[in-house]
């Protein structure tokens, strides 16, 4: 079976640990190679004091390097056969200060920033692209541009023949909120503000990635200076499971009609 490429956009190290891994490691391990770009340095994220990006004082110098090693651990535990990182500043969350820094991700020029994504998509031969949905799936300003920058770049290839989209029906992230809540587990920002209105029926590809659920809550705690995803780390494994044992792909974009059923491969009916 000759290899394919399957090539994700994030925006923040641990996004490829949170939201794909399951995907990437499943393709990996049958032969295919998996590149992933990640968007910004995530120097906003908790500092080794355990402050937020916004609180004063943060040390944003050491928590850029602390997760740059961060990521090159868990992309590698995932599948990752190459790490694209394009260095825009982390643009913290929605009405931080930080947004209005020139150099955050949020205000990136989309068009060239985009040619950068595209670049890659074709030297790498890459037919399927993975990004978030318009909504960033929670809003947040670096997740929505990642999206305008890669729905741009596969436009601009020529090698890109879809772009899926990490989603969580809404019944399957109810479920598991109210299981989590009931547990007394702390979640993250990302599950609690998910946009939580994708119906069954507009899922097109439901991945069982079960099997490599330990390992993507090993892939988890190795970004262990954020800390807000502590409770993910310790979790249960049946209730880690509901959430991260499947994951679901929406098609964003394809390039022509052709073979669209994808079932449970993303690749599917392409050439």
């Amino acid at each position: 079976m000759s290899s394919r490429t399957l090539l994700c956009v994030h925006a923040h190290p641990d996004d490829e640990s949170l939201f794909t891994a399951g995907v990437t490691s499943h393709y990996a391990e049958r032969g295919d190679r998996v590149v992933l770009v990640t968007c910004t340095l995530g120097q906003l994220g908790i500092d080794q004091a355990g402050r937020a990006g916004c609180d004063e004082g943060h040390d944003a110098l050491s928590t850029r390097a602390t997760r740059a090693g961060e990521l090159q651990r868990a992309a590698a535990l995932v599948g990752v056969s190459r790490l694209v990182t394009l260095g825009f500043l982390d643009s913290g969350m929605t009405r931080w200060p930080s947004n209005a820094d020139p150099d955050a991700f949020m205000n990136a020029d989309v068009d060239a920033t985009a040619r950068i994504i595209a670049a890659v998509i074709d030297q790498e031969d890459a037919t399927v692209v993975v990004t978030y949905d318009e909504n960033g799936f929670y809003g947040h300003p670096d997740h929505v541009m990642a999206h305008a920058v890669t729905r741009r770049a596969v436009e601009l290839s020529s090698s890109a023949q879809r772009l899926f989209y990490p989603v969580v029906p809404r019944g399957v992230l109810r479920r598991f909120i109210e299981e989590a809540r009931g547990a007394g587990v702390f979640l993250p920002a990302w599950v609690e503000d998910a946009v939580a209105d994708v119906a069954d029926e507009s899922v097109a590809s439901v991945m069982d990635v079960s099997r490599f659920s330990a390992l993507k809550q090993r892939a988890i705690a190795t970004h262990a200076s954020q800390s807000d995803n502590a409770d993910l780390v310790t979790m249960g494994p049946d209730l880690f499971a509901l959430i991260f044992g499947t994951e679901y792909y929406q098609l964003g974009w394809h390039r022509d009609h052709s073979s669209l059923a994808c079932g449970d491969d993303l690749f599917g009916g392409l050439a």
